[in-house]
């Protein structure tokens, strides 16, 4: 029988099944391969220690310290007693306490002058922060003193290494086991080519395994790093680069528009003229759409910056050459509103073989689930006999009724709210595969672009329309300054007086279903440490206090995604009319809503939102000739992280710069999503936005070995590599892409 080898050996032979059950649990580490691919969050220096001055609330820490006195108090009537430890590191003291019988072993073991390092979850008591029965190992101690003493000198010297922990399993206990397997990692298969690793000089990657959890210099700790990082971005890239590779090879039909024909009509009916970015953006585009092979693009723009022209032209491009386009959206609203501006862009050219109607023409359809019957009938119809050449819809589009005449060019917009599988089902419509155009108004770094979307083509519309106006956003702190939020209510009539309209959004709908939901998530409230205790406002409460104060006689409405599909877009249709002054509603209306004459907007409880959020949010106003306003109200204190993030909303419009905002806050793992949700080894060193330059590099190396080696036949351990990311399923999901 084959032997398995070192790296896929279960953790259960090496470490007995309790400890490696809660490692699978609670970590995802199964092979000793994961556990050595866990690395250390930061080390402890000995004689350095950490600062008990900053520690946070309610959070599981790692701390090491002294024990600066212990006394035992006695309660309830002398039948309970209570160990109260004082630690302190210089900076600052921490109260532990012990209750019961749990006393005994921490007051032989814990005496004052002796050193540990402690870990445990940092509650408030008494307006003091405390550790309740922390678990604990002695520093310094004498190994004959139990299992959980730690020998410093054992831990390669001065620098302990502090990992990411969970409850039941603390950082040393994590170390230890790590002693256990680290034997193995002799044994590591090296992914980077030879000439590669040695034309930039790193080390091996058993001696990086090796530096990273024991290291005896901070110069091991960063020869490891640099290590690491490249392997995790190179690994990517070059499963990323293979996609790209596969993509170009696959046969696709070339579609160009006839000249004469629809988009020329188009463009010659245009009341404005392209931007500068526009055209570059276009012709991108056309010169992949003219290709035999199928484009994989990337349109990434600001709010407003006109993306849905753009791909309209697109698709009328392919509708030229004798193809269909179809658009996918991720909400009813949004599609039915691509569809209302679509049509009335293209006026009769819209109405193709009806009365009326252009010669140029061509059919545009709606399909959604909510559809009656008799209106889907016709629009699959239309679809399969090739009448309609642009389809508009959401999921329902790749449902598997749905068949077309001849697709030649798939428009996703929205990348983020839609699975891998759910572009793939509708590019398996088309007899070749179509073109793919992924839209998305939520602007990414560079670097993410390049590790998300590593296998498409990017194209940036950094320029906004002429007409648009600028927005100005405010913060405005209701809790602090109660007479700022009646100002923003002054300010929104003095919109409406002007004849504008306005939204004020709320993060939630506030009726019975929500209720449920909040009722449930209440015990969670309760044991957060939340600055307000009290659920975010909802979108029914805060229309009936407005419509019966501080807005009251205006024209208010209410819109939500739990309403009827024709209710929402009666509202919506009625709101584009001017016949409603103030719409409250969720966040449905964040992307793709045009509203000209939508001048202010009043986002509630404004912290509870993303920072890309609400760009994306504050995009709906100043979108005609009138300045935009925007106002964050909050509750949160002015010194609050959350704060911080607010104020970076208003003082810039540049949603690129935003983004990077937000990836330092929220961190790669959330921004990755999907693209990353299968890859067991997801980025555990490399950080998407400090390590642009590696993620860069990593590319173009990438971009040559796949080139040279498209099938990685020479290099076996890369293949391996490669394998561990991506098992059969993550293959075939970066392979729907």
């Amino acid at each position: 029988m084959d032997r398995v080898p070192a790296l896929e050996e279960p953790l259960k032979k090496l470490l007995g099944g309790p400890t490696a059950k809660v490692m699978a649990e609670h970590l995802d580490l199964h092979t000793v391969g994961d556990l050595l691919h866990h690395y250390p969050r930061r080390y402890e220096e000995r004689g350095q220690l950490t600062k008990l001055a900053e520690l946070p609330l309610d959070e599981d820490v790692t701390v090491v310290a002294q024990v600066a006195d212990a006394r035992v108090h006695t309660f309830n009537g002398g039948r309970g007693q209570r160990l109260e430890i004082t630690i302190t590191d210089g900076s600052g003291r921490l109260q532990l306490v012990f209750f019961g019988r749990g006393i005994h072993k921490p007051h032989k073991e814990l005496l004052p002058g002796s050193r540990a390092m402690f870990a445990g979850k940092v509650s408030m008591f008494n307006r003091r922060m405390q550790l309740a029965h922390p678990t604990y190992a002695k520093l310094g101690a004498d190994p004959a003193d139990g299992d959980d003493a730690v020998d410093i000198d054992s831990w390669a010297g001065a620098l302990i290494p502090i990992y990411p922990a969970c409850k039941g399993l603390e950082s040393w206990k994590i170390a230890k086991a790590v002693d256990a397997v680290l034997p193995s990692a002799q044994e590591a298969v090296d992914p980077l080519p030879e000439a590669l690793r040695e034309g930039r000089g790193f080390v091996s990657l058993p001696e990086a395994l090796l530096k990273v959890h024991r290291p005896h210099t901070k110069a091991d700790i960063e020869d490891a790093r640099q290590r690491l990082k490249w392997d995790e971005a190179f690994v990517l890239q070059v499963a990323l680069a293979r996609r790209r590779h596969a993509d170009g090879q696959l046969p696709a039909v070339a579609r160009r528009p006839a000249p004469g024909g629809l988009l020329d009509a188009f463009d010659a009916k245009l009341p404005f003229t392209l931007t500068e970015g526009q055209r570059k953006v276009s012709k991108e585009i056309f010169d992949d759409l003219a290709t035999e092979h199928p484009m994989h693009r990337l349109l990434q723009g600001e709010v407003g910056s006109g993306k849905t022209m753009v791909a309209l032209r697109a698709m009328l491009a392919v509708v030229d050459s004798g193809g269909q386009a179809a658009l996918l959206a991720p909400t009813e609203v949004l599609a039915q509103q691509h569809h209302r501006s679509i049509t009335e862009m293209m006026g009769e050219l819209a109405e193709g073989g009806m009365l009326g109607g252009s010669d140029l023409g061509t059919k545009v359809v709606l399909l959604t689930g909510s559809m009656g019957m008799p209106a889907r009938r016709q629009a699959l119809l239309d679809l399969v006999t090739g009448e309609a050449g642009v389809v508009i819809g959401t999921h329902a589009l790749i449902e598997d009724k749905v068949q077309f005449h001849d697709l030649g060019l798939v428009v996703v917009d929205e990348q983020h709210r839609f699975g891998v599988e759910q572009r793939d089902a509708l590019r398996g419509k088309g007899k070749q595969p179509p073109h793919l155009l992924v839209m998305t108004a939520t602007p990414i770094p560079r670097t993410v672009a390049m590790t998300v979307f590593g296998d498409l083509e990017t194209s940036v519309l950094d320029q906004l329309p002429a007409g648009r106006s600028p927005i100005a956003s405010h913060v405005v702190p209701a809790q602090d300054k109660p007479h700022f939020l009646a100002r923003a209510w002054e300010r929104v009539r003095e919109e409406v007086d002007k004849g504008h309209q306005a939204y004020v959004v709320c993060p939630r709908i506030g009726d019975d279903e929500d209720e449920a939901k909040s009722a449930k998530g209440k015990k969670k409230a309760e044991e957060a440490e939340t600055a307000d205790k009290r659920p975010p406002l909802a979108v029914i409460e805060i229309a009936d206090q407005l419509s019966k104060g501080p807005l009251k006689g205006l024209r208010t409405e209410i819109l939500h995604g739990r309403m009827q599909p024709d209710d929402k877009d009666d509202v919506m249709r009625r709101f584009g009319a001017g016949e409603v002054d103030v719409l409250v509603a969720t966040t449905v209306i964040e992307v793709g809503v045009n509203v000209p004459n939508a001048t202010a907007m009043v986002i509630m409880d404004a912290d509870r939102f993303g920072v890309s959020q609400l760009h994306q949010l504050r995009g709906r106003v100043g979108r005609g000739s009138a300045p935009g306003l925007c106002l964050l109200v909050t509750d949160m204190p002015e010194a609050s992280p959350a704060r911080a993030r607010l104020n970076a909303v208003a003082s810039t419009l540049d949603g690129f710069e935003l983004s990077r905002i937000d990836l330092e806050q929220r961190r790669e793992g959330d921004v990755l999503g999907q693209a990353q949700s299968g890859v067991r080894s997801s980025l555990r060193m490399l950080t998407v936005i400090d390590d642009e330059e590696v993620i860069a590099a990593a590319r173009e190396e990438a971009a040559t070995v796949v080139a040279e080696d498209p099938d990685l036949a020479h290099l076996p351990g890369l293949r391996t590599a490669l394998d561990a990311l991506l098992d059969k399923d993550r293959e075939q999901y970066l392979d729907k892409g």
